[in-house]
C-alpha cells in the first residue's frame, strides 16, 4: 500500500479512529494486525519473513537476557539468521552475476544459476530495525521485551515500515507498548507534517522524476549540460522523494501519539560531505555509526585506522543500498570525499590564513556550501545511473561534450515537462529552499502557524491541500508513484 494512494486514505482515518475507540489494553494489538496488513497488501507471502526476522531477533533478546555468559553466541546467532536472510534476497543473484563477469575477465565460462526472486519491499530497513534490537539488549541499554507481539508491533509498525525512518528499541519499543489518547493539537501537528510530506512527493519529486527519467534512460544521446541539469534535479528528486516519505511516516505516527526521530534535516544546506551525513538519511547513518563504524574501533586507533573503519562503512552502505557496483562506488565516493577532507583540513586552513580570507563570512559559507552540494550531486550519479558504464560515460560527457548553450534553444521541453511544468517545478524547488532555510534559521513553519489564529490556520492548510490537488502529479501514465526507497 502506498501513501499516495486511494487505499491508505480509507485505510489511515480508519486505523486511527478505531485505535482512539477501543479499550486501551487492546489498542497495540490492532496496529499491529494494521501494520501486518499494509505489508501485505504488497506480497502476503514475504510478511512470512518479517514474521520469521522477528521471532529471531525476539529470541536472541530473551536468551541474551537470560544467558548472559552466552551472549555473544546469541547476538552471532541473531546476525548471522537475519543477514542471511537479507543476502539472499537481495544479493545472491548479484554475487553470482559478479562471479561470472570475474571469471570471464581471465576467459573462463562458468554458468552459474539465477535465483528467480522478488525483493521483498522494505527488508533492509526492518532487518536493521530488529537487529538493533539484538545488540541494544546485548550492550544492557534496553531490559528484553517479554511480550512477543508487542515486540512485533516495534518490528512492523507500518508508517515507518518499509522506507524508514529505521528507530531504535529505546524510542519505538515504549512507545507502542503503551496506549495513547488522542490528542487535537498532536493530530493536527502531525497531518500537517503529512501534508508536507505529500506536497514534497506529488509536486515536487515525481515532476523531477519525468524529467530525469527521460534524461537518464537516454544518456548516450543526451549532452553533458542536459545530464547536469537531470543530475541536479535528480538530487532534490530524491531528497523530495524520501524526505516526503519520512515527513508522512512521521506525521502518521504522531497522529497516533507515537514519535519517530527526524530523518532529514536541510541536507543541501551542508558545508561539506561529511555535514551532509549528519543531515542526510540520519536514522541510517546514525545506525552504521553506532553497530559498525564504532564497533570496528571508530576514530580511536590512529588516523589510518579511522580512514579505513569509515571507508568499510561507506562501502557497507552502499552495497546496502543497493546490489549493483555502482551503489558501491556511490558509498565509496561518499566515504572518499569525507577521508580527503579530514586529511586536508589543516592545509586548507593554513592556505585560506596565507591568502587572508575571512572564513566566516556568508560568502566563504555559500561558497562551501555549493563546493558540498557539487560533491553530492557528482556521487549522485553513480546512483541515479543504471550501472557503473553508464555513471563513467555521463561523467565523460560532461568534460567532453557539455554544450550549455544547447540548453537555451528549448530542448529541455523535450523530456516529458512542458515549459509550464518546468516553471513550477523550478518554484517548487525554490519553496524547499525557503522553507529548509527558514529550519536551518531556527524558524519552525508549523510552530509559526499554530500561533496563528484558525482562520489562518485552515486557510494555509485547504490552499496547501489545493496545491497538492491541483499540482501534483497524478496518475498511471507517469509510473510515478512508487517511493525510490522502497527498492532498497
Amino acid at each position: 500500500m502506498l501513501f499516495n494512494s486511494l487505499s491508505f486514505l480509507i485505510f489511515f482515518p480508519l486505523v486511527c479512529f478505531v485505535y482512539f475507540v477501543i479499550p486501551a489494553r487492546i489498542r497495540y494489538l490492532w496496529l499491529l494486525g494494521a501494520s501486518y496488513y499494509f505489508y501485505m497488501c504488497w506480497n502476503a507471502r514475504y510478511a512470512l519473513l518479517m514474521a520469521l526476522s522477528t521471532v529471531i531477533t525476539y529470541a536472541s533478546g530473551l536468551l541474551i537476557g537470560r544467558f548472559r555468559t552466552k551472549a555473544r553466541l546469541w547476538v552471532a546467532l541473531s546476525f548471522g539468521s537475519n543477514l542471511a536472510i537479507l543476502f539472499f534476497f537481495k544479493y545472491a543473484n548479484f554475487l553470482l552475476e559478479s562471479l561470472q563477469k570475474a571469471a570471464a575477465m581471465v576467459h573462463v565460462q562458468i554458468n552459474l544459476p539465477a535465483f528467480d526472486i522478488l525483493l521483498p519491499v522494505g527488508i533492509s530497513f526492518y532487518t536493521f530495525q530488529a537487529l538493533s534490537y539484538t545488540m541494544d539488549v546485548y550492550r544492557r541499554e534496553i531490559e528484553p521485551e517479554k511480550n512477543l507481539l508487542k515486540y512485533a508491533l516495534f518490528v512492523s509498525f507500518f508508517p515507518q515500515l518499509v522506507a524508514g525512518p529505521i528507530e531504535r528499541s529505546k524510542n519505538l519499543l515504549e512507545q507502542v507498548a503503551v496506549p495513547h489518547r488522542f490528542d487535537y493539537d498532536r493530530a493536527a501537528a502531525g497531518l500537517q507534517m503529512m501534508l508536507w510530506g505529500f506536497m514534497e512527493k506529488l509536486i515536487l519529486a515525481d515532476r523531477a522524476a519525468i524529467f530525469v527519467d527521460a534524461v537518464y534512460g537516454d544518456w548516450q544521446n543526451q549532452i553533458g549540460a542536459m545530464l547536469l541539469l537531470a543530475t541536479i534535479l535528480f538530487a532534490f528528486q530524491i531528497y523530495c522523494d524520501f524526505g516526503g516519505y519520512s515527513h508522512i511516516a512521521i506525521g502518521a505516527a504522531q497522529v497516533l501519539g507515537i514519535r519517530l526521530v527526524d530523518n532529514f534535516r536541510q541536507p543541501y544546506f551542508a558545508a561539506s560531505v561529511q555535514d551532509f551525513w549528519r543531515r542526510w538519511h540520519i536514522s541510517l547513518s546514525t545506525w552504521f555509526r553506532d553497530y559498525l563504524y564504532i564497533p570496528l574501533g571508530g576514530n580511536r586507533k590512529g588516523k589510518l585506522r579511522r580512514d579505513l573503519n569509515l571507508m568499510i562503512t561507506f562501502l557497507v552502505s552502499g552495497l546496502w543500498h543497493g546490489a549493483d557496483w555502482h551503489y558501491v562506488a556511490w558509498g565509496g565516493l561518499n566515504g572518499a570525499f569525507q577521508v580527503i577532507g579530514g586529511r586536508t583540513r589543516a592545509l586548507r586552513q593554513k592556505i585560506a590564513g596565507a591568502l587572508h580570507i575571512d572564513t566566516k563570512t556568508g560568502s566563504w559559507k555559500l561558497l562551501q556550501k555549493m563546493i558540498a552540494f557539487g560533491l553530492i550531486c557528482l556521487t549522485w550519479v553513480f546512483f541515479r545511473a543504471d550501472g557503473m558504464s553508464a555513471a563513467l560515460g555521463i561523467l565523460e560527457k560532461f568534460v567532453t561534450d557539455f554544450r550549455f548553450g544547447t540548453l537555451l534553444g528549448g530542448g529541455v521541453c523535450q523530456y516529458g515537462l512542458d515549459m509550464a511544468n518546468l516553471q513550477l517545478l523550478f518554484v517548487a524547488i525554490l519553496v524547499l529552499l525557503a522553507v529548509d532555510y527558514l529550519h536551518e534559521k531556527g524558524v519552525r513553519i508549523r510552530d509559526s502557524l499554530a500561533r496563528q489564529n484558525t482562520l489562518a490556520r485552515w486557510v494555509v492548510c485547504w490552499a496547501a491541500l489545493l496545491c497538492v490537488l491541483v499540482f501534483g502529479i497524478w496518475g498511471g501514465e507517469y509510473d510515478a508513484s512508487a517511493f525510490i526507497y522502497f527498492q532498497f
